[in-house]
Parts: structure tokens; sequence; C-alpha cells
């Protein structure tokens, strides 16, 4: 069987979150510098949906990753180690005629001008992904299925795969969908920017930074973005330093479509939501209001701001599949996000579910004197979490 409706009618729900995407192999600096002066590299892994499957795996959730890797070593290296954090790779393809994607970049900082990026992914074996030869059995398999922007930017087959993995459909798992903007993946495209928000505005789930929303569409602010993206049932508005912003009515995890309207669907993932979720891809009607739910970010002494995004989503998708407040996914989102922020790569262990879930149930004031360092997740507890009656 192939294709989307028998993807559909075959898919029993055996994972948690199903996570579709291109992974690379990144080659980290042994020493800050210019990629020219760099005299060596380590090698890692790097893609936005993978990492969101490692995550989620670390944190004890069952978690698949789909892509499309070459038949060389490196696509090896990558089902090898992505299956290393507990990630199913079953459904991975491998590529006989195309390469896996590397690229190389410096240690400084993405948002600074020294930081370089190196990126060796044209005509790789991933960019060939396309609705004709993806396992729809393996995608339609879990709860949610979170998606990126990256993936469609990659080739006009890609974003023909991701109008198909968006488009509703009875049966069709929560869609998850993480805008990821990066601007020169869409240079000399046909298609531009305009199309992650056709893409988020048929997902159940969309997370989207402030500054990429301006960069991307030209809007400005939280309320705006939310004006533009009335569909979601949740949406997450990222603003940096300041912290995220959670627009939601209600989510469900699990089946949309008929198998929902049949009461197959998952249990509520919040009791905290102001109304019913609307079918995927579908406005919801204006007597509906949100909550909005701003949640600050933590101090964080930061190594490396790479990964950051991915592990957020990681964080707010976990706390999600176990049904917890609106406040508290956001909180487990910035918890999972400082983890990697504290490290020199794209992933490393979350803490504990049991610490995590000790800091996140802090009172606003505790929450705001939190300070993490590298290593924090290996410490017993932090100084300010000791410190809370």
């Amino acid at each position: 069987m192939s294709g989307p409706a028998a993807g559909t009618a075959a898919a029993a729900t055996t994972t948690d979150v199903v996570c579709l995407g291109e992974s690379m192999v990144t080659f980290l600096p042994s020493q800050p510098g210019r990629l020219a002066d760099v005299p060596s590299f380590g090698r890692g892994i790097g893609g936005a949906e993978s990492n969101v499957a490692c995550a989620l795996a670390a944190a004890g959730h069952r978690a698949a990753w789909v892509g499309r890797v070459g038949a060389d070593g490196f696509g090896d290296h990558l089902v090898e180690t992505i299956a290393s954090y507990g990630v199913d790779t079953s459904a991975v393809r491998r590529d006989p005629a195309r390469p896996t994607g590397v690229y190389f970049r410096t240690a400084a900082d993405r948002g600074t001008d020294t930081h370089e990026v190196a990126y060796y992914r044209a005509g790789s074996a991933a960019s060939a992904m396309s609705p004709e030869n993806v396992p729809y059995e393996a995608l339609f398999a879990g709860r949610i299925l979170h998606l990126s922007g990256i993936t469609a930017a990659l080739s006009p087959d890609c974003l023909a795969l991701l109008r198909e993995l968006t488009a509703p459909r009875p049966g069709r798992p929560l869609v998850s969908f993480d805008v990821n903007h990066r601007p020169h993946l869409w240079r000399g495209r046909a298609e531009d920017a305009s199309v992650l928000l056709e893409l988020a505005r048929c997902a159940d789930l969309v997370f989207v930074g402030e500054d990429e929303a301006e960069e991307a569409w030209g809007i400005v602010g939280a309320e705006a973005i939310r004006a533009a993206l009335p569909e979601p049932s949740v949406l997450v508005v990222k603003r940096g330093s300041a912290g995220a912003t959670v627009f939601a009515s209600e989510l469900r995890p699990g089946p949309r479509g008929a198998e929902a309207a049949a009461g197959t669907a998952a249990p509520a993932a919040s009791t905290d939501t102001a109304a019913p979720a609307t079918s995927a891809g579908t406005a919801a009607p204006a007597t509906i209001a949100d909550t909005v739910t701003p949640v600050p970010a933590l101090r964080v002494d930061v190594v490396a701001a790479v990964g950051a995004g991915d592990a957020f989503a990681a964080g707010f998708l976990s706390a999600t599949l176990r049904g917890l407040p609106v406040r508290d996914r956001a909180r487990h989102g910035h918890l999972m996000a400082a983890a990697v922020l504290t490290v020199p790569g794209d992933l490393t262990d979350p803490p504990s579910r049991d610490r995590a879930d000790r800091l996140v149930a802090l009172d606003d004031a505790a929450w705001g004197r939190l300070r993490l360092a590298p290593g924090w997740t290996a410490a017993d507890r932090a100084p300010e979490e000791v410190r809370t009656p």
C-alpha cells in the first residue's frame, strides 16, 4: 500500500511522535575562529526534526524519525547515531544515487556576524523526498506528526510532500509544525517563504519565532501572528529572551477527522483550554476565544545557541503528550532548550523527568530566579530550587 489514503487506513498509533525531515552530519570546530582557520572538526549530527525525535526519546517517549539518507558512510552514521538515542529509524530510506548532506559551522552564536555555516546539501538524498516515495504507514502511526518548514524549502518535491501531509483528511494524526524559516534555502526558488504561512495554517500545533514571522511574512508581534494564523489549536510564539506566548484552544493528540468523530481520539491534552479543537486545517468559529499564556524564559549561561528551538519544541510536545497545562508545556520547553544551550552541540541528555517537574512547579518568583549553567542537568538541585519552600 502507498499514498496518504492507504497510509491513513493502515496506521496504528504505536508511537508517540513521528518526525519527518532531513538530518545531516555536522562538523563542529575544535576551536573558535573562522572556518578558514579552524584546524580540525569533530563529527556530530544535526537536523531539526531528528533533534526533536532524539530529545523526545531521551525524555522517555516513543519517537520515530523518518527521512532519506545516502547509501554511504555518513548515512550509516546518521541512522546509527539517531537510533542510539532510542529513536525508531526503521522507516528511513536509503538513496543509492544521492549523498547524505553534511555541513560545517563555527563556534560563534548563530545570531552574530562571525557565525559561519557551510552546507553541502544540494541534491542530497533528503531533497528527493516526495509524496511518491515516503512510507505513509510509518508517518501516520503516531499520536503526533512533527514537521518543519526546512523540509518544504529543500525542493519542489519536498514542498509537495509537506502539502500532502498537512492536508486535512480523516485519520490524520495531530500535526505539529515548526516554521523554522531558513532564508538561504529559499533563494532561487520559484516559491517564497509565504508558503510557510500556508502550511502553518493547516497544522494543529505551530511553533514560530517573532523574528522569523517578521522576516518571512512581515508580521510583527504575537497578537498579529495569531491573527494571521487563526486555525491552529495551539500557536506558540517564541520571543527569544522574553520567553514564549501560547495561544490555545483545545489540543488532542491522536487521530483527527473521522476516527476522532467516532470517539476514538486520544484523551484531551489540556484541562485549561477555552474551547474544543476544530478540524485540522479549518478556521475556528469567531465565537471561540483563546487562552493566552505568556511564559518567561529562563536565565541561561549559553555555551552555543544551536538546537535550542528544536529542544523547546521537544519539551513542549513531551508535556503535551502528558496532558500538562499550557504554562507547564512552555516551561518544559524552556528547560529542554536550556539543556541544549549549555552544551556545544545540538543534542544532550535532558534533565530527569522528576527534576524537570520540580522546576516547572516553582512559583513565578522562584522560576524567575533560576539561572542555569553548564552541567545543570546532572546536578541534583539548582540553588534556587533548594531555597524554594
